[in-house]
């Protein structure tokens, strides 16, 4: 018993993981005049579960898809990448409110740093920390979402529920934690070695990205080189208690890539007391949920925004992103800045 209580606590602790949807309780509250596709949207919602195999890396890759069950298409896709510890059943409360909206969300688990990791009793955060430290994960999963995105393509043109209905020249990367490193690595940031060695794991399909709580390489010196080369545009999310459970990356270091992007447009939102498990829309054992329902409607409206405006052409949802929709929304809760290409 008391081994399955520290397995527990753990998990609440790194991850916010007991099961709790948000995405009904947020939805009892009000819609204002100003809010942006704050309820679910027009179109019901399939969900499906694929186990890919990439033989060239020999590799498995277990997703989970939300998509419109009918209407809806050609639709935008949108990748998500979990955090360390993660799984395909997490970020429920974004699948199904992008899918409603139009989006196919495809949901990914990284092996190797997904909720295997922390399976092993009293050893979890020891495991969970040589997960995070263990390049091939880093290396692996910018590789997961280029495997994803080509399986996509094949689902548009097999006899899939999805034939003929992905807007695959429309494809967004999003993620948190770990998932944000994936999605930045995707987008194309620049890995540099201590030999001065750099790689790149970027995939030219994606357009638009989402990092969510981004971790940030440890030599500040290079970010200028590490971010220069992202050239599409970001809505880069955080808050002013997101400190890594795990890692070194302080809460006033999130907006570090947003600061370093400067050939696209970019944009920052920083939540007020929200702190590293706020984005995962799951309930907390231990508390500090008080204003996760208030988060996860800005987060779902800022982001349907974002996709709609950089995913789908849509130029009133950048003027409502853009030019102080969002803000009037968001009040006294954060902080959102926005730049474009320099």
């Amino acid at each position: 018993m008391k081994e399955k209580q520290t397995n527990c606590i753990l998990l609440a602790v790194v991850l916010a993981f007991p099961c709790w949807s948000a995405h009904g309780a947020a939805e009892e509250t009000k819609t204002r005049p100003q809010d942006y596709k704050k309820a679910a949207g027009p179109y019901a919602v399939a969900v499906a579960k694929y186990d890919w195999f990439d033989q060239k890396r020999n590799r498995e890759l277990p997703v989970k898809i939300y998509y419109p069950k009918t209407g809806g298409g050609p639709c935008p896709v949108i990748i998500f990448s979990h955090g360390l510890g993660g799984s395909r059943e997490g970020y429920e409360y974004l699948g199904l409110h992008w899918a409603s909206h139009g989006y196919v969300s495809v949901h990914l688990q990284h092996k190797g740093s997904d909720s295997e990791v922390w399976k092993g009793g009293l050893q979890a955060m020891k495991e969970m920390k040589q997960a995070a430290a263990d390049p091939q994960n880093a290396i692996h999963r910018p590789l997961d979402v280029r495997f994803a995105i080509d399986q996509m393509e094949k689902m548009n043109r097999d006899g899939t529920p999805l034939k003929g209905r992905l807007d695959l020249k429309h494809v967004g990367m999003a993620g948190h934690s770990f998932g944000a490193y994936t999605s930045l690595a995707v987008a194309g940031e620049v890995f540099v070695a201590r030999n001065g060695q750099e790689r790149q794991l970027a995939d030219s399909r994606v357009v638009a990205a989402i990092p969510m709580s981004a971790p940030v390489p440890r030599d500040r010196d290079q970010l200028d080189k590490a971010f220069g080369k992202i050239k599409i545009p970001c809505l880069h999310m955080t808050g002013t208690l997101d400190n890594s459970p795990i890692g070194d990356t302080r809460a006033e270091d999130r907006r570090l890539p947003f600061d370093h992007i400067v050939g696209s447009d970019q944009y920052l939102v920083i939540f007020k007391d929200g702190d590293h498990m706020v984005f995962s829309g799951r309930k907390r054992l231990l508390g500090g949920e008080k204003k996760d329902a208030l988060f996860h409607d800005l987060i779902r409206m800022s982001s349907t925004a974002f996709w709609d405006a950089y995913l789908k052409g849509d130029t009133k949802a950048k003027v409502w992103l853009a030019e102080g929709g969002f803000e009037t929304v968001l009040g006294n809760d954060g902080t959102f800045e926005g730049k474009g290409p320099k």
